[in-house]
């Protein structure tokens, strides 16, 4: 029963310590459990690592050779694809060096006949790093371009001699240009990069200026001011084209283009982009048709003839709107969303990279929101098209719509009939900041979340959780009207981490500590739609989040017990309403000492615990665990729970890797569970018995990237039995998706 005052929840702790109808207790598997008959696919992801490739989750710049070799670059990838090639819809591997040990990845690329040029990150991880010219010194960083062999990127094409050339690590610093070295901390990219075979351009963005290279020798020749530069284009009669103007030089309202000859005396050609563009990439086409890729309202790329002095816009590429127009949310052939890059070849052919919002700023997505790379012949047909579309994402089936499935801020159909990997199909794009700008995806942390969909009063409501576990965010549908658009509807707060963007969130007297409602259904954050949490205790802090199937609420909140919002039907605009007032606070259940999960079963009154014990305790470095222990407990809501049985989930945190329970869900007959390397340990509910494992197979490399979420494993039971399980698999853009159909 729900607490309400102290002698209550005193009760309540005092018969939960001596509840026990019956107890089957279970320790961890000292004969190893079979493994399970499963097919292993994957859904997000043009290839799935089975032979050891992928498609990178960002692309926030590209540059194409004649041939159609396409080169990209971008801030980060999981695996350390940042700088990656690509050609006919294949990857050709990746240049490596971009990745841990200091480096990063940029926004800007340029190739010549001989080189790749990309524009990189070097730090010193906090100071751990040190050498002379391999890294900064501490407090230290670099922001600079690292030149490649065009035939063989993994090498360094040096240019001055290696600090250490016995030391790996060092190698690369051979062919490392230093552009500007900054306080840690501070932004200082590259914006915008060009190559001739004699000469490289670069737009030194934080300071205002073109600075020009010999290609070769990588000597400084000669700069000229440009305030805030940003991406380069060379003509044919070798003169520079820049945008320039936006914030950063990554785009913006007021980014506008230039005109300056080689040596750097200002042009006047009149080239007028309309009001509402956001330029954020040019390029030549052979024809000498100026190419911009504008990430405004349009989504579309522009295209201008010369005619004099001035150029006019004489054709586009993709449809006005994007991804927006039509159904919204709908991606196809010409639907861009978030551009970041175009490019041609010798041939016309156009490509173009988008990564769901556009080149990044300090306070945007993380990783963007999905990165597309397309390619398309002169006259607009897509020749291919390469999806890298996850990341700590998750996956849901649709409640309402069979091989409908839902992850953080996409939509995917299912067809089971096909084989691994071509069994899924990208169909919807859930979020529209054009639309709702306020939508807490572009407002909180770095990624969409973990997703719940349920269907609660006949309509479909889709949750998702941060990676964390601080917050809950939550949407509504309205198909007729929005599309494939989620619209946000609700948020309850945790931790003023990660909050302190949304518009007009309160500040005090706890930043973070609040619920908002969407009362007047236009999905902005209006100031007078949030309630505070008027009591002491503060939401802030826990692991668990749960939906149970009837709307209400589960968080599982460490030493703080178990707290459950309880749905309170819809309001007139359609949303799930969720209030202080509505709120049960349940002591921590004996045997715990911190509960991490909280799994509900309305439909037979059972609750799933995982947490700590005292003979069980929670380890330091181990943050996002489900816990040792798992307890079901029967006839939760009845005033005298039962415990059914305690399971000692594995637990071996000095094995290589870890084995810890990672996460788990209840699903049908089952309970999955999930290790940090994805193994999936799968337990009867109703016994405990320990059913057998399985794991990553052949078609996706018998790799599992890092389960580094708290709800990195879902399930859903088929109508013929079989069961599909996803787990969370953030190093190379994709969610596992298992096949298992029990014997």
């Amino acid at each position: 029963m729900p607490l309400s005052n102290p002698d209550r929840r005193l009760r309540r702790t005092l018969a939960l310590a001596a509840m026990c109808t019956f107890i089957c207790t279970s320790s961890v598997q000292t004969i190893a459990a079979p493994q399970l008959n499963v097919t292993t696919s994957w859904i997000g992801n043009s290839f799935g690592n089975g032979q050891g490739t992928w498609m990178q989750i960002n692309v926030t710049a590209i540059a194409v050779t004649p041939e159609g070799k396409v080169f990209t670059n971008a801030p980060w990838d999981e695996s350390g694809a940042e700088i990656s090639a690509y050609q006919d819809g294949k990857p050709l591997g990746f240049a490596g060096g971009t990745h841990g040990w200091g480096g990063a990845g940029g926004n800007a690329v340029a190739v010549n006949h001989r080189y790749l040029y990309a524009a990189v990150g070097v730090g010193n991880e906090k100071g751990h790093l040190v050498g002379s010219g391999i890294w900064p010194a501490k407090g230290s960083q670099w922001y600079g371009i690292t030149r490649r062999p065009l035939d063989e990127p993994k090498r360094a094409a040096a240019f001055q001699a290696s600090p250490e050339p016995l030391n790996p690590h060092a190698q690369l610093s051979a062919s490392f240009l230093k552009i500007n070295e900054v306080p840690a901390g501070t932004h200082a990219d590259i914006g915008g990069l060009a190559a001739t075979d004699s000469t490289l351009y670069v737009s030194n963005t934080p300071m205002n200026r073109i600075e020009v290279y010999d290609a070769n020798s990588m000597q400084r020749k000669t700069q000229w001011d440009v305030q805030a530069p940003g991406r380069i284009a060379l003509a044919a009669d070798g003169s520079v084209w820049v945008l320039t103007g936006a914030e950063a030089g990554k785009g913006g309202a007021h980014a506008h283009v230039e005109h300056y000859s080689a040596d750097g005396r200002r042009l006047d050609d009149t080239l007028a982009l309309p009001d509402d563009s956001v330029p954020v990439d040019l390029a030549f086409d052979p024809q000498q048709r100026l190419l911009i890729a504008d990430n405004g309202p349009r989504q579309q790329i522009l295209i201008f003839t010369r005619n004099g002095k001035t150029w006019t816009r004489s054709a586009t590429l993709g449809e006005r709107g994007g991804i927006f127009s039509g159904v919204a949310g709908r991606p196809g052939p010409g639907r861009f969303n978030g551009l970041t890059g175009v490019g041609t070849d010798a041939r016309g052919n156009i490509y173009v990279s988008t990564n769901g919002v556009g080149p990044q700023r300090e306070d945007s997505i993380g990783a963007g929101l999905g990165a597309t790379l397309e390619a398309y012949t002169p006259e607009g047909k897509r020749l291919w098209n390469l999806e890298g579309l996850l990341f700590v994402d998750g996956a849901w089936m649709d409640p309402q719509r069979p091989n409908s499935v839902y992850t953080g801020n996409k939509r995917f159909e299912l067809d089971l009939s096909k084989p691994p990997g071509q069994d899924w199909k990208y169909v919807g794009f859930l979020s529209n900041r054009f639309r709702y700008p306020d939508d807490p995806v572009f407002h909180t942390d770095q990624w969409p979340g973990l997703p719940t969909a349920r269907a609660l009063n006949g309509h479909t409501f889709l949750f998702l959780t941060d990676m964390y576990a601080d917050h809950l965010k939550i949407y509504r549908f309205d198909a007729q009207r929005d599309g494939e658009t989620a619209i946000p509807s609700g948020f309850i707060a945790g931790r003023g981490r990660g909050v302190q963007n949304v518009p007009n969130a309160p500040e005090v007297p706890a930043a973070g500590d609040w619920i908002w409602r969407d009362a007047n259904g236009n999905g902005a954050f209006d100031a007078d739609e949030f309630t505070r949490n008027p009591g002491r205790d503060h939401l802030a802090g826990g692991w668990g989040w749960w939906i149970d199937t009837r709307g209400d609420i589960w968080r599982a909140r460490d030493d703080k017990g178990i707290w459950r919002f309880r749905f309170g039907g819809l309001d007139a605009k359609g949303n799930p309403i969720y209030s202080y007032d509505k709120l049960d606070k349940y002591a921590i259940p004996a045997p715990f000492t911190e509960v991490h999960r909280a799994i509900y079963e309305p439909q037979t009154d059972t609750l799933y615990v995982t947490g700590y014990t005292a003979d069980a305790p929670h380890e330091p470095g181990f943050w996002k665990e489900a816990g040792r222990v798992l307890v079901r407990y029967d006839k939760w809501s009845s005033g005298h729970p039962a415990q059914h049985y305690m399971l000692r989930l594995p637990w071996d945190p000095k094995a290589r890797p870890p084995v810890t329970p990672a996460g788990l869900t209840v699903e049908g007959q089952y309970v999955f569970v999930v290790e940090p390397a994805g193994n999936v340990h799968v337990y009867d509910k109703d016994s405990a018995k320990e059913i057998g494992t399985f794991g990553p197979g052949a078609e996706v490399g018998n790799t599992s990237g890092w389960v580094d979420v708290p709800f990195g494993i879902t399930a859903h039971r088929e109508a013929n039995g079989e069961y599909l399980v996803f787990v969370e698999e953030d190093a190379r853009g994709k969610v596992l998706m298992y096949r298992w159909k029990p014997a």
